[in-house]
């Protein structure tokens, strides 16, 4: 008989990769035993446009997760970006006549804080509290055993567009898997990156991937603000591509192995290979020319980013600085360019807090895919655990093969 494991899986469906990781959890906590990557195509800025593509895309990153943990994964949280996502602050007030707070009120002041105007083409996908008021007590993280005759409930709700949230759910269901929740990806990557000392002190985490740059501020230990621009490292390379004259495939090439957002780090005498444009002979450029037209481009990003901290009304709380993450932010010298812009502590954010393969996903370009297993682990669904070891007769293969019929047939 087959093993049983228990395991969680993280589907980071992204606008240039999408990234599958399994964890399994264990008596100390998680360990990370699968990891599966793939280009993606079908999504264009944090958003699927083409469901046949993009399920080839998850099909080929959970393959390869698979082949490496050697076992099947049944079920994943997937993360959610793109620029139909909202965030805003609500608050819910319930009367609990005189006597101690329970976990049942807790739960009325969580859900009226719901009853919000909403477009009939939107859904809430997350509320996330911040604080409960007791009476005039205010600031409260756990109310439950309180006395009092009024509970209020300040949270944050992110509400995203129903048909990308139902594209995701389809593109999913269709590779055969169940899914476990969609998360807003910088609260996944926050889980991956953040400590707890640095969302009570007040933190920016600025996710930067391909297509979107994920914006949340962290204050007194809970999420007080939220953004996503559209506008990513895709912009960067599309920049070396025009700026040098180069084809895209190289351009990203290039911003991988010779790329510096700061260019006064770069020195003078340093030259690169540039391949050109329609068979011509590749050609010698100074670096600082290449560093130039990343900085500008990082210098915009984060400056937008910054405009969204400032309407945030929090910048004068962030003691723990800025956490930079995402793809983007392997990039040389963005650290000191973040610092010259906020003037206030940078540094890179990579996943922490698993055991397993930490030398493979130490890296920002996992930070959203581990924490979605961080997430998973925090609100996993009874039932929901126990996964088989491939070649075993259990797992989800009738499963599938139940809905590959009922679908066809």
């Amino acid at each position: 008989m087959a093993k049983k494991r228990s395991m969680i899986v993280g589907l980071d469906i992204g606008t240039t990769k999408t990234c599958a990781i399994i964890g399994e959890i264990t008596e100390t906590g998680i360990d990370i035993v699968g990891l599966g990557t793939n280009a993606s195509e079908g999504i264009r800025k944090g958003v699927v446009v083409n469901i046949d593509s993009t399920v080839e895309s998850i099909k080929g990153a959970i393959d390869e997760a698979e082949h490496m943990s050697g076992c099947e994964i049944a079920s994943v949280y997937a993360g959610i970006a793109g620029g139909h996502i909202k965030g805003q602050n609500s608050l819910g007030i319930v009367a609990v006549k005189g006597r101690e707070v329970d976990a049942e009120d807790v739960d009325r002041a969580i859900e009226a804080s719901t009853a919000i105007a909403m477009p009939a083409d939107r859904e809430i996908l997350h509320t996330l509290p911040q604080y409960y008021v007791v009476d005039e007590q205010d600031g409260v993280k756990d109310p439950v055993g309180m006395s009092g005759v009024r509970l209020e409930a300040k949270v944050h709700i992110v509400t995203g567009a129903a048909a990308a949230i139902q594209n995701i759910m389809k593109s999913v269901n269709r590779v055969g898997l169940d899914l476990n929740g969609i998360v807003l990806e910088q609260l996944a990557a926050g889980e991956a990156v953040l400590s707890a000392d640095e969302k009570d002190l007040g933190v920016v985490l600025i996710d930067i991937g391909g297509g979107t740059t994920d914006i949340a501020v962290f204050s007194e230990g809970s999420i007080k603000y939220t953004a996503i621009l559209p506008v990513g490292g895709n912009y960067v390379t599309s920049d070396i591509a025009a700026g040098l004259r180069t084809p895209i495939a190289d351009a990203e090439k290039i911003k991988i192995k010779y790329g510096c957002a700061f260019s006064s780090l770069i020195q003078k005498d340093e030259v690169i290979e540039v391949p050109s444009v329609g068979g011509r002979e590749p050609r010698e450029v100074s670096r600082q020319i290449l560093g130039r037209v990343i900085e500008a481009r990082m210098d915009e990003i984060l400056n937008l980013a910054y405009k969204e901290v400032l309407k945030s009304g929090l910048e004068e709380r962030l003691a723990a600085g800025v956490v930079l993450t995402g793809g983007t932010a392997i990039l040389d010298g963005i650290t000191e360019l973040a610092e010259q812009i906020y003037n206030m502590p940078v540094r890179r954010g990579t996943p922490k807090g698993v055991g397993g393969l930490t030398d493979i996903i130490n890296s920002p370009l996992y930070a959203t895919a581990v924490g979605l297993v961080i997430y998973g682990g925090k609100n996993l669904p009874k039932g929901a655990l126990k996964r088989t070891d491939k070649g075993g007769f259990g797992g989800n293969i009738f499963q599938r093969m139940k809905d590959w019929i009922l679908e066809n047939f």
